[in-house]
C-alpha cells in the first residue's frame, strides 16, 4: 500500500489544539505517514513527536503548511472528507492503494477550491459528527485496519488483553 498523507486545514491553535491532536494521533494508528497542518503550532508538533518517539513507527508532523501548496506539490490522488461527497461505501473501491493519497480534513468550512482540487470528494455518514470519526472510519476502511495492532518498535508497547493494563517498555 502507498502512503496516507493527512492535511488538517483550518487548525485555530487555541480552540483546536485536543481535536488537531487526536486527528493527529488517530491517523497515526491507522498507518497514515504524516500530517500536515495548516497553522503553525510548534507545541502540536512536540507532542506528537513525543508519541512517535515513546511509542515508535515512522510518523511525521509539519505545522505552518499551506493547504494550497501542499495539494499543489502533491503527487498522489487527493481525498477530501465532507458530508456532501459521495459515499465512503462507494468511494473506498475506486481511490487506488498503490498511490500515494492525501486525506483532507477541515476543522471549519473549507473553502471551495478543496471541493474542486480533490480527486475524490467523499462522505462518511449523513448525519453530523467528528472530523477525527470520519477520517478514522475512512481509514479503517481504506486499509483494512491493518495497522491497529502492528508493533512500531517504540521504546514502550501496550499489549491488548481483556482485562488490566499492560505496557511493556523496552529495556536498552
Amino acid at each position: 500500500m502507498a502512503d496516507i498523507w493527512i492535511m488538517r486545514i483550518g487548525h485555530r491553535p487555541e480552540r483546536d489544539k485536543r481535536v488537531t491532536t487526536h486527528v493527529a494521533l488517530a491517523a497515526r494508528a491507522l498507518g497514515a505517514k504524516g500530517i500536515y497542518v495548516d497553522t503553525e503550532d510548534l507545541v502540536l508538533e512536540e507532542n506528537i513527536r513525543s508519541v512517535v518517539s515513546r511509542f515508535g513507527g515512522d510518523y511525521t508532523i509539519k505545522t505552518g503548511v499551506s493547504w494550497n501548496q501542499a495539494i499543489k506539490n502533491f503527487n498522489g490522488k487527493v481525498v477530501h472528507l465532507t458530508m456532501y461527497g459521495q459515499r465512503a461505501d462507494e468511494a473506498v473501491a475506486k481511490i487506488p492503494k498503490d498511490e500515494d493519497i492525501m486525506v483532507i480534513v477541515g476543522a471549519e468550512k473549507v473553502p471551495a477550491e478543496v471541493y474542486q482540487r480533490a480527486d475524490f470528494n467523499v462522505s462518511v455518514g449523513n448525519q453530523p459528527h467528528s472530523e477525527i470519526a470520519a477520517m478514522a472510519i475512512f481509514l479503517y476502511e481504506f486499509t483494512g485496519g491493518v495497522h491497529l495492532y502492528e508493533d512500531r518498535g517504540g521504546e514502550m508497547t501496550v499489549i491488548p488483553n481483556e482485562r488490566g493494563k499492560t505496557v511493556v517498555h523496552k529495556q536498552e
